[in-house]
């Protein structure tokens, strides 16, 4: 049994390893690039993380729902997608660190909440 507990260590700690990155997510109303307090709070914790994790890069990637006009759509995600990053900058996080993608809108998304979002998550480089 003895024998048995570093090998069960090995293959927890093999498992946490290999875990997919979190996905922070900040939300926005709908035509809206506003932070609200809720958002602010999800940016400050990326900022938090991304200064544990020096060597990891941090992707911005904004959305928005799809509605009557498809640019001023995506113009929305790119809009949110700088919002965020120059949050995180504000925070402490190096803009040499971040990347943002604006992620364009299909008609499919409608006014979703879920569209109306940017993700964040720490990648390897």
């Amino acid at each position: 049994m003895r024998r048995l507990l570093p090998v069960l260590g090995l293959s927890v700690l093999t498992a946490c390893a290999s875990l997919p990155a979190r996905k922070y997510v900040v939300f926005f109303t709908n035509q809206s690039v506003e932070l609200n307090e809720p958002a602010k709070a999800v940016i400050a914790d990326v900022a938090r993380e991304a200064q544990s994790h020096p060597g990891k890069i941090v992707q911005v990637e904004g959305y928005a729902a799809a509605g009557g006009d498809l640019s001023a759509d995506a113009l929305l995600a790119i809009q949110r997608a700088k919002l965020v990053a120059a949050t995180l900058h504000e925070d402490g996080v190096s803009g040499d660190r971040i990347r943002q993608t604006p992620r364009a809108p299909t008609s499919g998304e409608g006014m979703v909440v879920g569209a109306r979002r940017v993700e964040i998550e720490l990648v390897s480089p």
